[in-house]
């Protein structure tokens, strides 16, 4: 079967590519062709999301396996599409380039009978330009409210308790405690 999937880049500007690849490929195959179909150099991590119907990211499926234990968490290549999309599962969030922080929501939108004479991955329409230069995602507090909510009743007369004796003892720590 081939999956028809509309890949919206989550920006202000509308971007996005409708593509469309077999339900038999792999998310390492999707991830690859959404890093072409965006222009992207491939060099960065990536990684998939599960998510419910109202986009809320769930369960993470990288590119590389950053667990302990080699082996333990599954990656892109041990999911293939049509275990993971489906008519009731119908999105998941892409993110490439996590300095960056280019996310990407993916949503199946149609499931049709392969092509004779297609070749597939295919890229089916393609709207908007990417934003040249860095995703410009803001992850600053407001200056206005930064130190609003802290406040420890402490002021230079209750620091004076910390002067004088470096001793530890008082503590219970032992000099060779390891």
């Amino acid at each position: 079967m081939i999956y028809k999937l509309r890949v919206i880049l989550d920006n202000e500007d509308d971007v996005f590519r409708d593509l469309a690849v077999e339900s038999s490929d792999s998310l390492e195959d999707l991830h690859n062709v959404i890093v072409n179909a965006f222009g992207f150099d491939g060099n960065e991590v990536a990684s998939f999301y599960t998510c419910d119907d109202n986009w809320n990211q769930e369960d993470e499926i990288p590119l590389f396996d950053t667990g302990d234990v080699p082996g333990e968490m599954r990656i892109m290549s041990d999911f293939i599409l049509e275990d993971l999309l489906y008519e009731k599962q119908t999105k998941i969030i892409y993110v490439y380039d996590f300095l960056n922080m280019w996310t990407f929501l993916v949503e199946l939108a149609a499931i049709e009978e392969k092509q004779v004479g297609v070749t597939y991955p295919e890229l089916l329409y393609s709207h908007g330009l990417m934003p040249i230069g860095e995703n410009n995602i803001n992850f600053e507090a407001d200056e206005d409210n930064l130190f609003s909510d802290f406040e420890d009743d402490l002021d230079e007369d209750d620091l004076d308790m910390f002067d004088g004796d470096d001793s530890f003892e008082d503590f219970g720590f032992e000099e060779n405690w390891n």
